[in-house]
Order: structure tokens, then sequence, then C-alpha cells
């Protein structure tokens, strides 16, 4: 069953004491960090970030309840809030003055519900009837206000990634009010509102903060609203409803999640997937907004996959009693002491565990049949290239069963995104090496995993698959030919490995006829180590040399050049006949061809050439020997070795 669990909590969690009478636990989602809190602070603080090194203990004075508390980015300066009238400071900066100071709001007879920082030295007051911006001097020990806004607000969201803030404002609750802050400044952003599924008579605080997340998804910010069951409103199940909130302009409703039941849930995000968590069935489902279903004004969206529970997880045992022998503890997945913060986190306070959820790709290729959707679901993700490495030997191994239309359906996918990467590049080199012009500088294309380059196909799908047992060979040279055609399609220039092995494979079931097709045809692109490897197809199929010099030709190779390509390739009886072809063989080096023939180490070979080239000396000197200057001593020497001197050629007299 592992194999269907394509959800799991991360390995290492982060550990910190767990939630008692004397021990309270707060978590900051701007530095992702826990917050355990003992006796007040008296006792001492313990705070965990995502790794070790955002690890800080130190103690307070127990003032009273710790209602909120949060460090600035950076660990620089300690925010606690311990009444609803003001929040203190502690500075952590080294050799700045460690005494608390104080800020109350300004607003009178408001309630500080909470606050955020927005910078190192920036944070934002959320009131009852308003938000409050400062700036903090740790220096002067004291607080500027920089901004402020009065709005009646029942709660508050907080998106550190976008740092925006969102209030709950008029007595339902459902008219949002965000605000962004950035470098100093806090610009409101434009209000909406959420579509309740009943409006209550007489008005009353109808959406709850438990029913909204913030979060960014493909780059941009979303608001999530968790619209329950309702009776009255005939609406049979659950759904999230997100509203696409930009920078500027009106935030619209953008797509909706059908849950397909009811209940409890929780959302997470995770590699860019919506995940809802259904407490009752202890499953998750996750939903990808880039699916595209037909098109509708607001895109409506299944689950990518059933719902499936997240893979089962064991609490190691740890401390002095730990016995060596005693099992890892089985964690209870989906407990009503879980908590659920933005964008990945799941903290169990009871437990003393945060964990990071992840995405395991691997069980998804199993549960999606569609092989072309499941593409598109992998393309999307992060740690993608393995698996879908994985998909298209599956497919290929899978035989012709009608699988070459969907074989050319997830090539033109791959290629797709393949030649969207080699554009992204080419427009950025271009911008590097043209004049340098005003304007943001280009950054760097990233390649991701999603880029599945020739090579990748090559290396780790087609040269195992050409090689496979009990597939016919026919449909070998179809899947290539169909890989080659989608890089076609999308204007990739082909590498000569691919047109090598298409060559091989026809080589090797004797079908010369449609080789000699493909290359009268242009199907097999020209290129030198085609060319090369065409002349060493020539014992087998004659007609292979002639169709390798044309293709040299055709690339406008120059006569020297080609003999040279010949020689490399050790073709030296094929270099002979090619110059002689074009004419040049009373001004070529003798010695060139001379080396060539002697690293082959084929005696009958170098006889033949060194004869050739007496025969030549002879006709235009009248003698067969070589000129001092050609410099062919040694391999007269050689010659004489192998053959004696009477092998030699003597000049003929008329």
């Amino acid at each position: 069953m592992s194999e269907q669990h394509y959800l799991e909590l991360c390995e290492k969690p982060v550990q910190f004491e767990h939630a008692s009478n004397v021990n309270n636990v707060f978590f900051d989602e701007a530095n992702k960090q826990v917050f355990a809190v003992r006796s007040g602070g008296a006792t001492g603080v313990v705070v965990k970030g995502p790794d070790d090194k955002n690890s800080v203990a130190f103690r307070m004075d127990d003032k009273g309840e710790v209602k909120c508390i949060k460090f600035s980015i950076g660990n620089k300066i300690l925010a606690v809030q311990r009444t609803l009238k003001s929040v203190d400071f502690i500075n952590f900066i080294p050799d700045y003055p460690h005494t608390e100071f104080t800020q109350e709001c300004k607003t009178k007879n408001a309630n500080v519900l909470g606050f955020c920082w927005t910078n190192w030295n920036e944070i934002v007051f959320i009131t009852d009837q308003g938000i409050e911006f400062y700036q903090v001097f740790p220096d002067k020990r004291s607080l500027k206000l920089l901004k402020s806004q009065s709005i009646n607000v029942n709660w508050y969201q907080y998106c550190p990634e976008t740092t925006v803030i969102l209030l709950s404002t008029t007595v339902q609750g459902n008219i949002l009010q965000p605000f962004a802050f950035r470098n100093g400044t806090m610009s409101k952003m434009s209000k909406f509102e959420i579509e309740l599924p009943v409006v209550p008579k007489p008005a009353k605080l109808s959406l709850s903060e438990r029913d909204i997340a913030m979060a960014t998804i493909y780059g941009q910010l979303y608001v999530m609203y968790l619209k329950h069951h309702s009776k009255t409103a005939n609406s049979p199940s659950a759904e999230v409803v997100l509203y696409h909130l930009p920078r500027e302009g009106a935030c619209k409703k953008s797509h909706v999640l059908k849950l397909n039941t009811t209940g409890k849930f929780a959302l997470n995000i995770v590699d860019n997937l919506v995940v809802v968590h259904h407490q009752s069935s202890q499953t998750s489902m996750i939903f990808d907004i880039k699916l595209k279903e037909p098109d509708c004004a607001v895109n409506t969206h299944q689950p990518v996959l059933p719902a499936r529970s997240i893979h089962p997880y064991r609490i190691p045992l740890s401390g002095p009693t730990v016995v060596p022998s005693q099992p890892p503890v089985p964690c209870q997945l989906y407990s009503s002491s879980w908590s659920v913060f933005q964008p990945d986190i799941i903290i169990s306070a009871s437990e003393g565990y945060l964990w990071y959820l992840q995405v395991k790709l691997t069980p998804t290729v199993n549960l999606l049949q569609d092989k072309g959707k499941l593409m598109d679901f992998l393309l999307r993700r992060r740690d993608c290239k393995m698996v879908i490495l994985s998909v298209c030997s599956q497919i290929l191994e899978g035989g012709e069963k009608g699988s070459l239309p969907v074989v050319a359906t997830v090539f033109d996918k791959l290629n797709q995104v393949y030649k969207e990467y080699l554009e992204a590049e080419q427009s950025y080199a271009a911008m590097e090496s043209g004049p340098s012009r005003g304007g943001a500088a280009q950054k760097r294309p990233v390649r991701t995993q999603a880029v599945i380059d020739q090579s990748d196909m090559y290396t780790h799908v087609l040269s195992s698959f050409t090689e496979g047992k009990g597939v016919s060979h026919k449909f070998i040279i179809a899947v290539l030919m169909e890989y080659i055609r989608s890089l076609n399609q999308f204007q990739i220039t082909v590498q000569h490995y691919l047109y090598e092995l298409v060559i091989k494979m026809l080589v090797q079931h004797n079908l010369f006829y449609m080789l000699h097709q493909f290359l009268q045809y242009h199907v097999l692109s020209d290129s030198k180590p085609l060319a090369c490897l065409l002349l060493s197809l020539e014992s087998t199929y004659p007609p292979a040399h002639q169709l390798s010099l044309d293709m040299l030709k055709r690339l406008s190779t120059a006569n020297d050049e080609i003999v040279e390509v010949l020689l490399s390739k050790q073709q030296v009886l094929g270099a002979l006949r090619f110059i002689r072809s074009v004419g040049g063989h009373d001004n070529v080096s003798a010695r060139k061809f001379l080396d060539a023939a002697r690293q082959t180490g084929d005696q009958m070979l170098f006889y033949t050439v060194f004869r050739s080239f007496q025969q030549r000396n002879q006709r235009l000197r009248g003698s067969p020997s070589f000129n001092p200057g050609e410099h062919c001593e040694e391999h007269v020497d050689h010659f004489k070795l192998l053959f004696g001197e009477q092998a030699l050629m003597k000049p003929s007299t008329i």
C-alpha cells in the first residue's frame, strides 16, 4: 500500500518541548520558528527554526501571560505581546542595550489582536479598530508611527512571502481588506467580498479565520476560502474557492476546488499543489490549478488523484529511558491536536513536532492513468526529472498496444518545455552580448528539472529501449522517428547521436532501403558525425560510401577537410578514392596517407597505399622514389622491413 501514499511528513522534524501547563508553544509563520515559553519566559524560552542555525535560547522576566511572541527578520529584535494594549521589545543585536522597551497602540480604546514584522525594523500592530505601521529604532529603544488606518477588524491573516496583511471587516466578516507593505511603505489594496453560502439574519460574524488562508501558488497570491456544506444553500459538499489577489487591480474569484465530501478540513500548499486534509476520513486530496478544465470564467477542479492518507509516520523514541530494541511509536495522523500553517507546515504541539509536508511523485504514476495529464502534472513539480524519464521508459516497454499516439503526446509535452528553455537561454544570451540598455537586468533562465533534453532522453530512455528484448524493431524505429519528428516540430536541432541510433537499428535489421530513403528525403539531417558513421558502414552497405561523400559535399565541407574526416575514421582507401574523384591526387601529401595507413596496423593496406603513391611518383616524375621534401624516409624503411627491398617498385624505363 505504501506505493499509494503520495504525501509524507519530512523525515527529520523540528523537535521542541511539547505544550503543557507550564510550557506554552507559539509559531511564527514569517520566520518558521517555534517558541517554547516556560513560565512566561522566566525559566527559559527556546526558539527552534527550520534548521539548527536558527535555534536560540534565552530567559526573560515573567511580566504576565505571553499572548504572542516573534522575532524580526534575522532574529534582531524580539517582540512580545502580554496585554491587549501594548507590545514589548527586546534587542538581540550585539552591543545594543538589552533592556525591554514598550509601545502602546495609538488608537484609544483599541485592543491589539496581534502584530507582524514586515522587515527587520518594521512592524504592524493589528487592533480591532485598524492597523498601525511602525519603524523600530533599536539603538534609541523607541518606535515611530509611519502610517495608520482606521477600520473595524474582526481578525487578520498575514502572508510573509508577499508581506500582505488581510483584515476581516464588517459585521459578517466577509469583506476582506488587504494591505501590502514594502520598504517602509503601506499600500491599501482592493477590498473584496467572500460569497457566503447563507447570509444570516440578523447579521452576525459568519466568516471564520479558520476558513481563510493566504498562499502563493505558481508565483501568484491567492486567498483560499473553505466554503462548507450548507443544507439551506443546497450545496451537497464543501469546496475551496480561490480568489486571485494581484498587487494592483481587483481581486477575482478564479478557481473552485470540489471536495465532494463534508466535514473538517485543513489546507496546505506543497510544490504549487493545494493539499486539502479531511479529518474524519483521515485522507488528503491534491489539486493543481494549472491542470485546465473545460473553459469557463471560474475554473472548476476535481482532485488530481484519488484521496489517500499521508504516509504512516513513526516517532523515534529518545531520551535516557529508551531501550535500544524499543520500536518507534506510530504517530497519530490527522490528530485533532494538529495545527496546519502555510505553506507546508504541520505542527503537533502536544507531541512537540513540526513537520514539513512533502509530495512523493513516484506513487502518482500508477494512480493517474491518462499519461498526457500525468506529464502535465509532473512537469510542474520540483523533483520531476527521474520520474518523468521512468514514465517514458514504462510507456515504451509497454510495447505497441496503441501507444504510439501516447508516446507522441508525451514527447511533444517534454519538447515544448525544452524549447521554451532554449528560447529563454537564447534571449538571455542576446541581451548579454547586445549593447547595454537601461531597464531591469534580465535574469538568467533557471534550468528546472522539467527540462528534459536530448542527452537525458538518449541516456536514460532511448539507448536502453533500443537494446531491449521483446519489442519489435519496427516499433523501436517508429518511436525514434517520433522523437525526431517532435524535435523538428519545435525547431530544435536534432543531435547526431539520435540519428546514429536510428541508422544502427536500420543496419542491424538490414533495412537499407529505408535508410536510403531517410537520407534521400533528408529525414535524417546532414552532419559530419553522421557522414562518418555512413563511411564506416561501407563494408556492410557499399552505397553508404557515396551517400556519405554526398552529405559532406552538401555541408560545403572543403575537400581537404573531407580527407581529414575520412583519415580520422581510418577510412584510408576511402580518402584515397575521394581525392582521386575530385582530381586532387597529384598534389596531396603522401606522408599524411602513409601515416594514417601505418596507424591502422593493417600491413596490406599500408602496402596498397605505399604502392599507389609510388605509381603516382612514377607517372609525375618518371621515378617511383619519394622526394626528400616529402619526408617519407621512415615509411620507405618500414615498407622494406615488412616486405623486403625487392618489393619496392623499380623505375620503369621506356
